[in-house]
Protein backbone atom coordinates (compact mmCIF):
# COMPACT_ATOMS: atom_id res chain seq x y z
CA UNK A 1 0.00 0.00 0.00
CA UNK A 2 1.20 3.11 -0.80
CA UNK A 3 1.84 5.47 2.50
CA UNK A 4 1.64 9.11 3.42
CA UNK A 5 1.99 11.72 6.23
CA UNK A 6 -0.11 12.34 8.58
CA UNK A 7 1.43 15.00 10.68
CA UNK A 8 4.47 13.23 11.54
CA UNK A 9 3.62 10.01 11.22
CA UNK A 10 3.59 7.73 8.26
CA UNK A 11 0.06 5.61 7.33
CA UNK A 12 -1.49 4.39 4.39
CA UNK A 13 -2.69 6.61 1.81
CA UNK A 14 -6.52 5.55 1.58
CA UNK A 15 -6.64 5.95 5.64
CA UNK A 16 -5.46 9.48 5.76
CA UNK A 17 -8.66 11.12 5.48
CA UNK A 18 -10.67 9.41 7.82
CA UNK A 19 -7.69 10.04 10.30
CA UNK A 20 -8.05 13.90 9.63
CA UNK A 21 -11.81 13.96 9.71
CA UNK A 22 -11.02 12.15 12.92
CA UNK A 23 -9.17 15.76 13.37
CA UNK A 24 -11.95 17.89 12.78
CA UNK A 25 -15.19 16.26 14.02
CA UNK A 26 -12.98 16.70 17.52
CA UNK A 27 -12.13 20.13 16.94
CA UNK A 28 -15.16 21.82 14.96
CA UNK A 29 -17.23 22.49 18.09
CA UNK A 30 -14.61 25.05 19.58
CA UNK A 31 -13.21 25.43 16.07
CA UNK A 32 -13.61 29.50 15.57
CA UNK A 33 -12.43 30.23 19.71
CA UNK A 34 -9.63 28.27 18.84
CA UNK A 35 -8.33 30.27 15.86
CA UNK A 36 -9.31 33.27 17.38
CA UNK A 37 -6.37 32.21 20.55
CA UNK A 38 -4.07 30.22 18.67
CA UNK A 39 -3.51 33.23 15.72
CA UNK A 40 -4.14 36.36 18.21
CA UNK A 41 -7.33 37.21 16.24
CA UNK A 42 -4.67 37.18 12.97
CA UNK A 43 -6.58 35.15 11.33
CA UNK A 44 -9.33 37.64 10.98
CA UNK A 45 -6.84 39.85 8.92
CA UNK A 46 -5.47 36.69 6.59
CA UNK A 47 -8.88 36.44 5.47
CA UNK A 48 -9.97 40.06 4.75
CA UNK A 49 -6.74 40.74 3.16
CA UNK A 50 -7.27 37.11 0.77
CA UNK A 51 -11.51 38.59 0.22
CA UNK A 52 -9.62 42.23 -1.11
CA UNK A 53 -7.17 40.16 -3.36
CA UNK A 54 -9.98 38.44 -4.53
CA UNK A 55 -11.89 41.51 -5.66
CA UNK A 56 -15.26 39.77 -6.72
CA UNK A 57 -17.86 41.82 -7.67
CA UNK A 58 -21.68 41.64 -8.31
CA UNK A 59 -22.72 38.41 -9.99
CA UNK A 60 -19.30 36.60 -9.66
CA UNK A 61 -19.29 32.58 -9.23
CA UNK A 62 -17.02 31.47 -6.04
CA UNK A 63 -16.54 27.79 -5.10
CA UNK A 64 -15.19 28.14 -1.02
CA UNK A 65 -13.10 24.59 -0.44
CA UNK A 66 -12.66 23.75 2.84
CA UNK A 67 -15.05 26.25 3.66
CA UNK A 68 -15.66 25.50 7.06
CA UNK A 69 -16.55 27.40 9.74
CA UNK A 70 -17.88 29.67 6.90
CA UNK A 71 -15.82 33.24 7.13
CA UNK A 72 -14.75 33.21 3.73
CA UNK A 73 -18.36 32.11 2.42
CA UNK A 74 -19.92 34.43 4.23
CA UNK A 75 -17.55 37.35 3.50
CA UNK A 76 -17.86 36.33 -0.34
CA UNK A 77 -22.10 36.49 -0.66
CA UNK A 78 -22.27 40.28 0.43
CA UNK A 79 -20.15 40.83 -2.70
CA UNK A 80 -21.47 38.69 -5.10
CA UNK A 81 -24.91 39.81 -4.35
CA UNK A 82 -28.39 38.27 -5.73
CA UNK A 83 -27.08 37.57 -9.19
CA UNK A 84 -23.97 36.11 -7.74
CA UNK A 85 -23.41 32.61 -6.19
CA UNK A 86 -21.08 31.40 -3.47
CA UNK A 87 -20.69 27.26 -2.89
CA UNK A 88 -19.92 26.50 0.64
CA UNK A 89 -18.21 22.77 0.81
CA UNK A 90 -16.09 20.56 2.79
CA UNK A 91 -15.18 17.32 3.10
CA UNK A 92 -15.84 17.30 6.70
CA UNK A 93 -19.15 16.97 7.53
CA UNK A 94 -19.06 18.13 11.25
CA UNK A 95 -17.21 21.72 9.90
CA UNK A 96 -19.88 22.03 7.73
CA UNK A 97 -22.36 21.65 9.70
CA UNK A 98 -20.69 24.56 11.93
CA UNK A 99 -20.36 26.97 9.24
CA UNK A 100 -24.07 26.27 7.84
CA UNK A 101 -25.60 26.82 11.21
CA UNK A 102 -23.11 29.81 11.42
CA UNK A 103 -24.44 31.49 7.78
CA UNK A 104 -27.75 30.73 8.60
CA UNK A 105 -27.72 32.63 12.00
CA UNK A 106 -26.40 35.59 9.99
CA UNK A 107 -29.38 35.33 7.26
CA UNK A 108 -27.89 33.82 4.56
CA UNK A 109 -28.59 30.25 2.90
CA UNK A 110 -25.97 29.13 0.42
CA UNK A 111 -25.54 26.40 -1.72
CA UNK A 112 -23.77 23.22 0.85
CA UNK A 113 -21.75 20.63 0.05
CA UNK A 114 -20.05 17.72 1.25
CA UNK A 115 -17.13 16.68 -0.95
CA UNK A 116 -13.89 15.84 -1.71
CA UNK A 117 -11.40 18.29 -3.23
CA UNK A 118 -9.92 15.82 -5.28
CA UNK A 119 -13.28 15.17 -6.97
CA UNK A 120 -14.95 18.06 -7.32
CA UNK A 121 -18.52 17.41 -8.50
CA UNK A 122 -19.09 20.50 -10.53
CA UNK A 123 -18.70 21.27 -13.85
CA UNK A 124 -15.54 22.52 -15.86
CA UNK A 125 -15.20 26.62 -16.68
CA UNK A 126 -17.52 27.25 -14.33
CA UNK A 127 -16.52 29.99 -11.65
CA UNK A 128 -14.99 33.08 -11.36
CA UNK A 129 -12.81 32.53 -8.55
CA UNK A 130 -12.04 29.33 -6.28
CA UNK A 131 -10.80 29.69 -2.61
CA UNK A 132 -9.06 27.23 0.13
CA UNK A 133 -8.37 28.60 3.10
CA UNK A 134 -6.43 26.33 5.69
CA UNK A 135 -7.51 23.46 3.79
CA UNK A 136 -4.71 22.20 1.15
CA UNK A 137 -2.77 21.12 3.48
CA UNK A 138 -4.79 18.65 4.73
CA UNK A 139 -5.15 17.21 1.27
CA UNK A 140 -3.55 13.87 0.50
CA UNK A 141 -3.48 14.01 -3.20
CA UNK A 142 -2.48 18.21 -3.33
CA UNK A 143 -1.64 17.95 -7.14
CA UNK A 144 -4.90 16.38 -8.04
CA UNK A 145 -6.79 18.39 -5.89
CA UNK A 146 -4.77 21.63 -7.66
CA UNK A 147 -5.94 19.81 -10.99
CA UNK A 148 -9.31 20.07 -10.26
CA UNK A 149 -9.64 23.59 -8.59
CA UNK A 150 -8.21 24.38 -12.24
CA UNK A 151 -10.71 22.37 -13.86
CA UNK A 152 -13.77 24.47 -12.60
CA UNK A 153 -12.79 27.19 -13.03
CA UNK A 154 -13.07 29.69 -16.00
CA UNK A 155 -10.33 30.48 -18.08
CA UNK A 156 -8.29 33.43 -16.52
CA UNK A 157 -10.36 32.73 -13.62
CA UNK A 158 -8.39 32.96 -10.01
CA UNK A 159 -7.69 30.16 -7.43
CA UNK A 160 -6.49 31.61 -3.65
CA UNK A 161 -5.12 29.45 -1.62
CA UNK A 162 -4.62 31.07 2.02
CA UNK A 163 -2.00 28.71 4.26
CA UNK A 164 0.03 28.13 6.98
CA UNK A 165 3.68 28.50 5.33
CA UNK A 166 7.56 28.55 6.14
CA UNK A 167 8.25 31.17 8.49
CA UNK A 168 11.52 33.97 8.17
CA UNK A 169 14.55 32.36 9.79
CA UNK A 170 14.55 34.50 12.28
CA UNK A 171 11.12 33.41 13.80
CA UNK A 172 11.52 29.38 13.12
CA UNK A 173 12.49 28.72 17.04
CA UNK A 174 10.03 31.06 18.60
CA UNK A 175 7.32 29.54 16.30
CA UNK A 176 8.07 25.95 16.61
CA UNK A 177 8.33 26.80 20.37
CA UNK A 178 4.95 28.31 20.73
CA UNK A 179 3.46 25.02 17.97
CA UNK A 180 4.87 21.88 19.99
CA UNK A 181 4.33 23.21 23.62
CA UNK A 182 1.72 25.94 23.85
CA UNK A 183 -0.64 25.28 21.04
CA UNK A 184 -1.23 21.31 22.35
CA UNK A 185 -1.71 22.53 25.70
CA UNK A 186 -4.54 25.33 24.70
CA UNK A 187 -6.16 22.78 22.39
CA UNK A 188 -6.23 20.12 25.77
CA UNK A 189 -7.49 23.68 28.05
CA UNK A 190 -9.85 24.96 25.85
CA UNK A 191 -11.06 22.15 23.51
CA UNK A 192 -10.33 19.22 25.73
CA UNK A 193 -7.73 18.06 22.88
CA UNK A 194 -3.87 18.02 22.41
CA UNK A 195 -3.61 15.07 20.48
CA UNK A 196 -5.21 17.11 16.98
CA UNK A 197 -3.83 20.53 17.56
CA UNK A 198 -0.20 18.88 17.78
CA UNK A 199 -1.29 17.20 14.54
CA UNK A 200 -2.30 20.46 13.56
CA UNK A 201 1.16 22.05 14.10
CA UNK A 202 2.95 18.65 12.55
CA UNK A 203 0.47 19.28 9.33
CA UNK A 204 2.30 22.83 8.79
CA UNK A 205 5.68 21.41 8.66
CA UNK A 206 5.18 18.94 6.09
CA UNK A 207 3.13 21.21 3.94
CA UNK A 208 5.18 22.58 0.92
CA UNK A 209 7.16 25.56 1.07
CA UNK A 210 6.16 29.28 -0.46
CA UNK A 211 8.19 28.29 -3.63
CA UNK A 212 7.32 24.81 -3.48
CA UNK A 213 3.38 25.23 -3.63
CA UNK A 214 3.60 27.93 -6.40
CA UNK A 215 5.50 25.28 -8.31
CA UNK A 216 3.01 22.43 -7.91
CA UNK A 217 0.11 25.20 -8.61
CA UNK A 218 2.09 25.91 -12.01
CA UNK A 219 2.23 22.53 -13.08
CA UNK A 220 -1.57 21.99 -12.21
CA UNK A 221 -2.17 24.33 -14.36
CA UNK A 222 -1.78 27.96 -13.49
CA UNK A 223 0.07 30.21 -15.68
CA UNK A 224 0.85 32.48 -12.85
CA UNK A 225 1.07 32.59 -9.67
CA UNK A 226 1.86 35.27 -6.90
CA UNK A 227 2.96 34.53 -3.27
CA UNK A 228 1.71 37.11 -0.45
CA UNK A 229 3.30 36.85 2.84
CA UNK A 230 1.60 37.38 5.85
CA UNK A 231 3.27 37.65 9.30
CA UNK A 232 6.57 37.04 8.43
CA UNK A 233 5.49 33.79 6.80
CA UNK A 234 3.33 31.82 8.99
CA UNK A 235 0.75 32.21 6.59
CA UNK A 236 1.00 32.69 2.50
CA UNK A 237 -1.76 33.37 0.34
CA UNK A 238 -0.74 32.01 -3.21
CA UNK A 239 -2.97 33.46 -6.21
CA UNK A 240 -2.86 31.94 -9.48
CA UNK A 241 -4.75 32.91 -12.33
CA UNK A 242 -5.52 29.93 -14.95
CA UNK A 243 -4.08 29.72 -18.04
Amino acid sequence: MTQTHFGFKTVNEQDKASHVRGVFDSVAPKYDIMNDLMSMGLHRAWKAYTVMVANVSEGSQVLDIAGGTGDLALAFAKKVGKTGQVVHTDINEAMLREGRNRLINAGVVLPTFVCDAEKLPFPSNHFDVVTVAFGLRNMTHKDIALKEMNRVLKPNGKLLVLEFSKVAKPLSKIYDWYSFKILPQLGKFVAGDDASYRYLAESIRMHPSQEELKSIMKTAGFGHVDIHNMTGGVVALHVGIKC
